[in-house]
């Protein structure tokens, strides 16, 4: 087996990303919780070593109730990975954040259920602050890379996640929405989360593909209709995760970084 290598970024995204790197080349990742979703594509972009995993597999078999999300960060970590850059395809809640723009969340709200979301099983209790659960660092470097490249994107925005593989009924929908809630998906949560309880920094850029069924006067989601949308717009979701990453910072200074102090009874 080819001895890993040492990465400095992750990229959580689907096959299509790997035609971004230079050199890419394939490792088979062994960890403490199973397989990840696939093997991971190693590269550099922009002369920064740069890891690929798709979260769903390489062929989009794992629905997002079955991903391994433990595994898929673990085995960023254990490349040496300290920032995690996570796109996906979300929702839309709110009429303003319309198909086609981008959110960068602050935060996000959990409406999972038995997902394995903490490596810090015990004996040693651990209390890790999510209050600010994405790096500010990474979300600043993200929104001015899209106002470079003249991409709609909000500057904020708060995703609920929900467990899938189904998508909500209009009751729930409407009530995520009445909460101020902008954005809707099925994979922030544990990701990001598991992120900082490893001291990574994370960074979500939620694509908007759709309007979620509370949305009076428009018709429901389909899979079809996001896959389409996404499609249309995943160039955009390259060309900023593209030129993001030579943009950030070489030292890390934020809260992620020592997400661990004090956190242990």
């Amino acid at each position: 087996m080819s001895r890993l290598p040492e990465v400095e970024i992750g990229v959580f995204g689907g096959s299509g990303f790997y035609e971004l790197l230079d050199n890419p080349k394939e490792f088979k990742v062994s960890t403490p919780f199973g397989p990840p979703s696939s093997p991971v594509m190693v590269g550099e972009i922009g002369g920064r070593s740069v890891a690929f995993l798709p979260r769903h597999g390489k062929e989009h078999t794992l629905p997002p109730h079955m991903i391994n999300f433990r595994a898929n960060v673990w085995a960023m970590k254990d490349l040496g990975v300290t920032r995690i850059i996570g796109p996906n395809a979300c929702g839309s809640l709110q009429r303003h954040v319309e198909p086609g723009h981008f959110v960068i969340c602050d935060q996000f709200v959990d409406r999972t259920s038995g997902r394995k979301d903490t490596f810090y099983d015990g004996p040693i209790t651990t209390h890790i602050s999510s209050a600010d659960p994405y790096c500010p660092t990474m979300r600043q470097v993200a929104i001015d890379t899209a106002v470079d490249l003249g991409i709609t994107a909000h500057p904020t925005g708060t995703v609920v996640v929900i467990q899938g593989p189904r998508f909500s009924t209009r009751a729930e929908s409407k009530w995520f929405a009445a909460q101020g809630w902008e954005v809707i998906n099925m994979t922030q949560y544990p990701e990001s989360y598991l992120a900082r309880e490893l001291e990574m920094c994370y960074v979500n850029i939620s694509l908007i593909t759709d309007f979620d069924a509370g949305m009076e006067g428009i018709a429901p989601v389909t899979n079809d209709e996001v896959i389409r949308v996404f499609n249309e717009n995943n160039s955009r979701v390259k060309s900023l995760i593209f030129d993001m990453i030579p943009r950030l910072p070489a030292n890390r200074t934020c809260v992620c970084a020592t997400a661990l102090e004090g956190a242990a009874f």
